[in-house]
């Protein structure tokens, strides 16, 4: 849950962003721009987290009073040098932390640090998570708490979709690609599993009112709402008006999270009462609508 130190919106100083050219930091640094927030913002070409001698540089680089969002990571994290990478990411980021005095952090990880259910998750569940990725983000979540004493915000978003993700994995942003090219999708199984998508953009809205409110604790970036891949892929084809087929295919191995993981989005209206992230038909119907306008340019 998340606790406001400011009792109203407060513009920060500067927001420095790590992670800047990635798919969420690159939202978030759009967001807080097109409000006026005045953003440093840093991909791996501006500051390598992993080369020697980072964390000095990113201390020279942060200023008394900054707001830092750590974004930045190998992801998805597959197997043990990933892991470690990223550890020693977020310890080149501690390092930097102990020389300056920020305003506050937020740290972007993700819902793999929490273990299945067969109910809602919540941020009060259980994190165990069942996954390297998922160790990846809860290690440096307790990294951050442990070695950083300042106000500090944890954002855990579930899959994220919208139309400038770079990456092409299973699920809306792939369907959308395969079904605007007409090339079959093929789901995993029948596409029965059910998980909760949250639009990029509603993340980016959520971190900048964290900002401006100096939010701390844990937050769920999720939209409390569940589908099936098949009816996301089945949608996305009729929305496009593709000709592209969806056909199943045998599953090789178990379903992933027992076919079903959903959440408990109430955290999010409770902190910021009016604000409601976007279904996953509205947020993917926005996606479509800007790719077909694109497409008509």
């Amino acid at each position: 849950m998340l606790n406001h130190l400011n009792a109203i919106d407060k513009n920060p100083k500067r927001v420095v962003v790590l992670g800047a050219n990635g798919f969420i930091g690159g939202a978030i640094c759009k967001k807080l721009i097109s409000i006026g927030v005045e953003v440093l913002a840093l991909g791996r070409l501006e500051l390598d987290l992993l080369k020697a001698g980072a964390a000095k540089q990113l201390a020279e680089l942060l200023n008394t009073g900054d707001v830092l969002v750590f974004a930045s990571a190998r992801a998805p994290c597959k197997n043990l040098e990933m892991l470690m990478d990223n550890i020693q990411m977020a310890k080149t980021v501690c390092e930097a932390l102990k020389i300056n005095e920020l305003e506050q952090v937020i740290y972007i990880s993700s819902d793999a640090v929490y273990a299945d259910a067969d109910g809602l998750i919540s941020e009060e569940s259980c994190a165990e998570p069942e996954s390297i990725h998922g160790i990846m983000h809860l290690t440096r979540e307790v990294a951050l708490k442990q070695e950083y004493f300042g106000p500090l915000a944890i954002v855990r978003p579930t899959l994220v979709y919208g139309l400038d993700d770079p990456h092409n994995g299973y699920g809306p942003n792939r369907f959308r690609r395969l079904a605007s090219s007409l090339e079959e999708i093929v789901l995993f199984g029948e596409g029965e599993e059910r998980r909760d998508h949250v639009a990029v953009e509603d993340i980016a809205e959520l971190v900048s009112r964290m900002i401006f409110r100096k939010s701390i604790g844990v937050i769920n970036a999720v939209s409390g709402d569940v589908v099936s891949f098949r009816e996301l892929a089945d949608f996305i084809v009729s929305d496009l008006k593709s000709v592209t087929t969806v056909k199943g295919s045998i599953r090789s191995g178990l379903i992933p999270h027992n076919g079903y993981r959903a959440f408990d989005a109430k955290a999010i209206s409770e902190a910021f009462p009016g604000l409601r992230f976007k279904t996953w038909k509205q947020g993917i119907s926005r996606v479509n609508d800007f790719y077909k306008e694109q497409l008509n340019k």
